[in-house]
């Protein structure tokens, strides 16, 4: 067990639809680094921007960008994740991956495809929740417009960190800024996103707001707004024992069951 969690959130522009060019630029970022951590957190569809032409950037979980990623966690001793296109068979998925230092790989497929953008045409939707074991940590994965989705996220596992990466448009992001927190409260754990900034191909314009809360909803970040920036955060695992200890709240959740 690892009592505290050392956590980099990537701010970042997304080229549309250019892997080679977000990968090189997302190398730099992290070689610029100077501090060492245990995780690096990428925004959703980092290697293409929300795009639904999965077609002209899917890749296969034997990809470049896979190994990319894993020869990145080897050299900086850290994680990384963010979510890619990813083929398998007839079918395309927006996959998140976590990639352990030593090249191990979890996966979450994202459950509530985005509708208003037609993304349920495109990707098949996940079914099955993640919960990655990291360094002691109990970490559960989610992708953007999960976000909207409480049940989905409940906390029945006990877990210690909600993370989410995104594309989350400018217009919603009061939404954005809320339910992060709201999730944070009601699930009493850390919950970070991650996500872009910039322009996109279809005009549509990203703020950030990436952000990290601890149990109580107390926002432990600095990160400014529109603005390309790595965020560093450390989290506590004794700040997570002695909240739930002391409050139990978790202890009177509800009992449901998903249909």
């Amino acid at each position: 067990m690892q009592n505290e969690l050392k956590i980099a959130l990537i701010q970042s522009d997304l080229v549309w639809e250019n892997p080679d060019e977000n990968r090189r630029r997302f190398t730099d970022k992290i070689n610029d680094m100077t501090e060492p951590v245990d995780l690096i957190v990428l925004p959703e569809m980092f290697t293409s921007g929300f795009t639904m032409n999965a077609k002209g950037v899917a890749e296969t979980m034997t990809g470049t960008t896979v190994l990319w990623m894993q020869e990145l966690a080897k050299q900086n001793k850290a994680a990384i994740t963010g979510s890619m296109v990813i083929k398998e068979g007839n079918r395309y998925y927006n996959r998140l991956l976590f990639v352990h230092p030593d090249g191990k790989i979890d996966t979450y497929n994202k459950r509530h495809t985005f509708t208003l953008a037609g993304e349920h045409h495109v990707y098949q939707t996940g079914e099955n929740h993640t919960i990655i074991t990291y360094k002691g940590w109990s970490i559960k994965p989610l992708i953007c417009y999960d976000l909207r989705f409480p049940v989905w996220a409940r906390n029945v596992e006990d877990y210690d960190l909600l993370l989410y990466v995104a594309n989350w448009p400018k217009v919603r992001i009061s939404a954005w800024d809320a339910l992060l927190k709201a999730r944070a409260i009601e699930n009493m754990s850390y919950c970070i996103g991650v996500n872009r900034v910039g322009l996109d191909f279809n005009n549509h314009e990203y703020s950030g707001h990436s952000a990290a809360y601890d149990v109580l909803g107390k926002q432990i970040d600095t990160i400014p707004y529109d603005k390309e920036v790595i965020e560093i955060v450390t989290l506590d695992m004794a700040h997570i024992k002695a909240n739930r200890d002391k409050l139990g709240f978790l202890n009177d959740r509800d009992d449901f069951n998903l249909e």
